[in-house]
């Protein structure tokens, strides 16, 4: 019987090449994100290009809306993996110049959305009886950096909950990992976090020879979710060869 996966934020970057690689490890998978159009056309290259490739399920998700997690709790019937992959950075403001809002947005995605999607899926995957909860964070969630601060707050809170989540999960057959990537090009991650500023999107990569690309970050998640049934990966920090820290990069 195939194993299913939940990814949520799967209509593009690190949560799309997840969904393709879990499909590739032979798993159903279920596309979660807000954006169909995306999520459709990622489910027909799946289903049309993944050699083996089980069942795609394109669902329409705001991690931030009980009544929509709610509705995807009820429409799963299964669920062995959950990839927290919803959320993002916004802006690069200092704390004396924070905006607010973009603060509160990123809270709400990277964490209460991250539990609010556990919280209801938790029983099923506790009833697979091989359950695995993969929560991608970011080394922005162990290492602070200038400017920095609201993207910090989110992902390090994201840490404690994943922390907390393993020590009140111990006695379940639920797995828990964390996924800290570093430096990651993606179409769209920083391009959301500067507001669609395209020229401020592409300063973080510029000379950056060889960032990691989400393809590397869905090796990393596939690994985890792979290993034996008692075996746990805790956490995998993952960062381009030529970055040392969030702030310490060499750049050509």
């Amino acid at each position: 019987m195939r194993k299913t996966a939940i990814v949520t934020g799967a209509s593009s970057g690190i949560g799309a090449a997840t969904a393709r690689r879990l499909a590739a490890e032979g798993f159903n998978v279920v596309l979660a994100a807000r954006r169909r159009e995306r999520l459709d056309a990622l489910a027909r290259e799946i289903t049309e290009s993944v050699p083996g490739a089980g069942r795609v399920v394109p669902f329409t998700l705001d991690v931030t809306s009980q009544e929509s997690v709610d509705a995807l709790a009820a429409a799963v019937g299964a669920c062995h993996v959950l990839v927290n992959n919803a959320g993002g950075a916004l802006g690069l403001d200092s704390v004396a110049t924070a905006d607010l809002e973009d603060w509160r947005s990123m809270y709400e995605s990277n964490v209460i959305g991250l539990v609010r999607v556990t919280k209801a899926m938790l029983p099923k995957l506790v009833e697979s009886g091989a359950g695995h909860v993969v929560n991608i964070t970011s080394l922005a969630g162990h290492v602070a950096y200038e400017g920095g601060g609201g993207y910090n707050a989110a992902k390090y809170a994201a840490y404690a909950v994943n922390e907390v989540l393993r020590l009140e999960l111990v006695a379940e057959p639920v797995r828990v990992t964390e996924i800290a990537p570093g430096l990651v090009k993606t179409e769209e991650f920083s391009l959301v976090r500067f507001h669609g500023d395209e020229e401020k999107a592409a300063k973080p990569y510029e000379g950056v020879p060889e960032p990691l690309v989400a393809d590397d970050v869905a090796d990393c998640v596939a690994w985890a979710v792979t290993r034996p049934p008692h075996v746990n990966i805790d956490r995998i920090d993952v960062q381009p060869r030529v970055q040392a820290a969030p702030y310490k990069l060499h750049r050509e």
